[in-house]
């Protein structure tokens, strides 16, 4: 009991940014949980879906789907979408109402949300289309049209609108956004405007 009154008493004293930002993370994370609890109640429907479709059609509808891709032991990404369809042809998989992880090192760098995305499995490409919100592992936040995911040692590359949230330290806006591999450094590109510490700068 004790452990949990010096949990809410820390949690009070944190800004109303901070709050948001851990109660945004908290959301995600918990939206993965039960999305990965269900994967075998998921992985049943995509299964049935299949069987349903025909083994020779060439896209598979499917009520849950996650696509999660792991070498040696070390997982890249993960993604969850609450409905999906796979074409078997082209080796594209869309996906709505999309949540997901990527990882560098073990460690989840980046969590994001999106109302649509896909992947593509020849060339191991994600993107992410629509109302699309990530959170990166330094607490930055950051808003999208589109974001595309070309690899865990390759630049994610954030386009359309894009808002940036970085703690009390700044807020951002540009028409694109360059996150690096390692997730800790980003670019922002083209007509931007930054707020830092209550100082507008424009380009």
């Amino acid at each position: 009991m004790k452990y949990f009154k010096k949990l809410a008493e820390r949690f009070n004293k944190l800004s109303k940014k901070r709050k948001a930002y851990l109660i945004a993370i908290l959301f995600i994370l918990f939206i993965m949980s039960w999305a990965f609890i269900s994967a075998s109640i998921i992985t049943g429907n995509f299964n049935r879906a299949q069987i349903k479709n025909g083994a020779n059609d060439e896209k598979v509808n499917a009520v849950g789907l996650i696509i999660t891709e792991t070498k040696n032991g070390t997982k890249y990404f993960e993604i969850y979408g609450e409905k999906g369809n796979y074409d078997n042809k082209d080796g594209i998989a869309i996906l709505h109402n999309v949540t997901g992880n990527f990882y560098k090192d073990k460690e989840v760098t980046m969590s994001f949300q999106s109302s649509k995305g896909s992947y593509d499995e020849k060339n191991k490409i994600i993107t992410l289309y629509e109302n699309t919100y990530i959170v990166l592992k330094d607490e930055t936040s950051l808003e999208a049209d589109k974001l595309t995911w070309y690899g865990s040692d390759e630049d994610t590359i954030a386009e359309g609108h894009v808002k940036i949230k970085k703690s009390n330290e700044m807020t951002a806006t540009a028409d694109k956004c360059i996150i690096g591999a390692d997730y800790n450094k980003f670019k922002i590109v083209g007509k931007t405007q930054t707020k830092v510490f209550g100082k507008n700068k424009e380009s």
